[in-house]
């Protein structure tokens, strides 16, 4: 009975001790509540920020549970959605910890760089000795010499006969003998051109040697390697009956080699006949010293890119032919504005970055760009110096973009002057801008806005009659295009209000 007793006392005095606690916690921290604690101003769509409600629900367009906004933010919210252009997209901060948003600030890139793209090794032409039959016949003897073996320049490679050398082998045989006899002089002139058409049919200096100094014929002809280097192709055997014309062996030198590196149409202008370059072979490690070719590049339809020659000493007969390599170029560029790679969503039609005008709100700029190298890609035109774009998540939130049928609107960068009708780009460093009602107008010279701050109802509503059409009352149809900025976010605005009330 005491322990019931005394364990009761004891679970009271923590119940006791509990409730003092958290009432002098709600009594010191009073001053500082949360954002619970913060007055509802109404809840919107999170996806269509411009559905409003003064009770919590689900959004009757999408089913999307909405979400409050407090007070102070409503205001903030108001204040930014004011100030950034058309077509702009909202995420909030949680969704962009979510999908792992990062930024940078778009810088002017150092001027040298360093370019690596991928070669292939080929055969020097000028150094490639194709061995081909002059003559029909059959294959004796091979000599121990395969595909892959290095030779020497004159290095026997196999024998054959062939009736026709043969005949000729007599014929030349036979003015030898009248010659040294000193029967005619004309068989002297003859033995000269018998000479030549068995060179002329392959036969190795050294055996037409053999037969003037024995003065017997000869039933084989030797093959020999016309150079030296790597038996690239072998296509003979014992036996074998050949045409005149077949290839029999193949030889490369490798003392000097070629490396095509392929490369873009706008890369093709920093490679000048005489610009060194620097060969690596990934799994060896060693290093060669390149040189680009006076041959013009070639281009491949199939890849649609330019294939650079490179001509590269290879003393140690360490490249070979089809090895793959990584070919670095050093290049001085001109200081230029670059973003990281990933920054830019490339379509194929269409370049985008998305820039962080903050608030939450991320503007899709189209873009155009340049060189591309050490994953960085040059800005050529759509974005200035300092501004802040989106690195990382642009994926999602160009997703997020659709979804909520903003970008699909955008148009191009391109904004039209209101007081001369020139078109403005707004990221150029000359661009001028003003705020009139909450819009944003761009103008081409100090003059233009100027005189539209001054009387800004007077351009609005001249651009506002030209750009018009008149249309029926029953069709309810309207042309975006046809509609003035001003027009267009007046009526924005209203159907948001009245969106707004009919849901209240």
């Amino acid at each position: 009975m005491k322990r019931i007793t005394y364990f009761a006392f004891f679970l009271a005095l923590i119940i006791v001790s509990y409730s003092v606690v958290s009432w002098s916690s709600r009594r010191v921290h009073g001053g500082n509540a949360g954002p619970s604690a913060k007055t509802i101003s109404y809840y919107h769509c999170p996806m269509h920020p411009g559905f409003k409600s003064d009770k919590p629900g689900v959004a009757p367009c999408c089913g999307m549970e909405l979400e409050p906004v407090y007070e102070g933010a409503a205001a903030d919210v108001v204040e930014a959605k004011q100030s950034v252009p058309k077509g702009a997209v909202h995420v909030s901060s949680e969704k962009q910890q979510l999908i792992g948003v990062r930024t940078g600030t778009v810088q002017k890139s150092s001027s040298e760089r360093s370019m690596r793209l991928l070669g292939r090794v080929v055969p020097d032409e000028t150094h490639l000795y194709p061995v081909k039959a002059a003559v029909d016949g059959w294959i004796q003897d091979v000599y121990p010499v395969t595909a892959g073996s290095m030779v020497k320049q004159g290095q026997p490679l196999a024998s054959y006969y062939s009736p026709d050398f043969y005949a000729v082998e007599a014929n030349f045989l036979f003015a030898l003998t009248n010659q040294d006899k000193r029967v005619l002089n004309d068989w002297t002139k003859q033995a000269v051109t018998l000479e030549d058409q068995l060179r002329g049919f392959g036969m190795d200096p050294a055996q037409i040697e053999e037969i003037k100094k024995t003065r017997q014929l000869i039933r084989n002809v030797t093959i020999a390697a016309p150079g030296a280097g790597l038996v690239q192709l072998r296509q003979v055997s014992p036996g074998l009956r050949f045409q005149k014309g077949d290839e029999l062996y193949r030889i490369v030198g490798l003392d000097r080699l070629w490396v095509y590196a392929d490369l873009y149409e706008n890369e093709a202008r920093y490679f000048r006949p005489g610009v060194t370059a620097t060969v690596v072979h990934p799994q060896m490690g060693e290093h060669f010293r390149a040189r680009v070719s006076d041959a013009l590049p070639q281009f491949d339809p199939a890849t649609r890119t330019m294939k650079v020659r490179l001509e590269v000493d290879n003393p140690k007969h360490l490249l070979r032919p089809d090895m793959f390599v990584d070919v670095e170029f050093p290049l001085n560029l001109p200081a230029s504005l670059a973003v990281p790679a990933e920054a830019v969503l490339d379509t194929g039609l269409q370049k985008t970055v998305f820039v962080d005008l903050g608030n939450g709100y991320f503007e899709p700029r189209r873009v155009e760009t340049g060189w591309r190298m050490d994953n960085q890609v040059e800005i050529t035109k759509g974005l200035m110096e300092g501004e802040r774009i989106v690195v990382s998540g642009n994926f999602l939130i160009d997703s997020e973009s659709r979804l909520q049928g903003l970008a699909s609107g955008y148009k191009a960068t391109e904004e039209v002057d209101p007081v001369c009708g020139m078109t403005v780009d707004p990221a150029k460093p000359t661009a001028l801008k003003g705020v009139v009602d909450g819009h944003t107008y761009y103008f081409c010279a100090e003059f233009c806005k100027e005189s539209f701050l001054k009387e800004p109802q007077k351009y609005l509503a001249k651009d506002s009659s030209s750009s018009s059409s008149p249309h029926s009352s029953d069709s309810g149809s309207r042309t975006p295009s046809n509609e003035s900025p001003a027009t267009m976010e007046s009526e924005h605005k209203a159907d948001d209000h009245e969106h707004g009330r009919h849901h209240d």
